[in-house]
């Protein structure tokens, strides 16, 4: 590994610092070089370069968005042997504690920015000589991703598409019963998305989604501080509904109340949002499926089942 960061970073001094790290799917470990730490996750599967191509676009939009504290990508490298590597900056991160309402807060922004983006936009083109073409940075106006993204190891469609709930329903819900369909087929879940899906559009009356950039996998796992404040890594980004980001941090807890009381004091709470919040947790019960079997099969089919009432 050593010999590779020297080569492909164009270093010359390359040394483990005994920091290592990881998780499900890939392992890290942090060097120091003259430029100073590094961290490096790697994966040796044939899919780790889409896996992690997608976390650097993930966390360059993030942290262009300068709402929240996220690693600086540096590059992905191919792996002599097969795999690749995803070289970042190394932050000295602890478990998230005493900046959990910063997180909220910032988590906040981070879904308002594309919003806020767009009534800029508006005020702008109300001045004279100054047209809608000429902003800094254009809003997203569709649902989606400019690259593919990867939930755990299983790659995200993210075609844009105008509508949310035929993206949410078709690129993240159905892509995932494909999936299961694939490896062994479930007739009780194909028969309750039948019929969840032609209910889904019910969740939605009377309000509009704006596409909101989501981190995509914002667990416990994937928060933590450093002394100046909250920082998230491990990304699977897209624009989307913010109430999907909530899905997940409510399954495996490691959010307090003050982290709810600052995200929402932003970002109030919407007429359904408790129907549509099981609706996004289904998402990630297929997708654990999907990953580690048939322990979630009952979650998943629980979660549909309660969707159908």
């Amino acid at each position: 590994m050593e010999e590779l960061l020297r080569r492909e970073l164009s270093l010359s001094r390359v040394q483990p610092s005994g920091h290592s790290g990881g998780g499900c799917i890939s392992e890290g470990r942090s060097y120091d070089t003259e430029r100073g730490r590094v961290y490096v996750k790697y994966n040796h599967k044939a899919e780790a370069r889409v896996m992690f191509e997608g976390e650097m676009a993930s966390l360059e939009a993030v942290r262009s968005t300068g709402t929240i504290r996220a690693p600086n990508p540096i590059k992905v490298i191919d792996q002599p042997g097969g795999g690749a590597v995803l070289v970042m900056e190394h932050l000295d991160m602890r478990s998230l504690n005493r900046h959990s309402a910063a997180l909220g807060e910032q988590l906040a922004d981070l879904h308002l920015h594309n919003q806020r983006l767009r009534e800029k936009l508006d005020r702008e083109s109300g001045i004279v000589g100054k047209g809608a073409g000429q902003a800094e940075v254009q809003p997203v106006e569709k649902f989606g991703f400019h690259t593919v993204t990867c939930c755990g190891s299983i790659p995200l469609v993210n075609d844009w598409q105008e509508d949310w709930v035929a993206f949410y329903c078709r690129q993240r819900i159905q892509r995932q019963m494909e999936l299961l369909e694939e490896k062994s087929g479930d007739r009780e879940a194909r028969e309750l998305w039948a019929q969840l899906q032609l209910k889904v559009p019910q969740f939605f009356s009377e309000m509009a989604v704006v596409p909101a950039l989501l981190h995509g996998d914002l667990w416990g796992g994937n928060v933590a501080e450093l002394d100046t404040g909250p920082v998230v890594f491990d990304p699977a980004c897209f624009y989307g509904h913010a109430e999907f980001e909530l899905a997940i941090a409510g399954m495996f807890g490691g959010f307090g109340s003050s982290f709810y009381s600052a995200y929402h004091s932003k970002m109030p709470k919407t007429p359904g949002c408790e129907k549509r919040l099981k609706l996004y947790q289904l998402f990630h019960y297929l997708n654990h499926w999907n990953h580690f079997g048939g322990g979630y099969r009952g979650s998943s089919l629980g979660t549909m089942r309660s969707l159908l009432k």
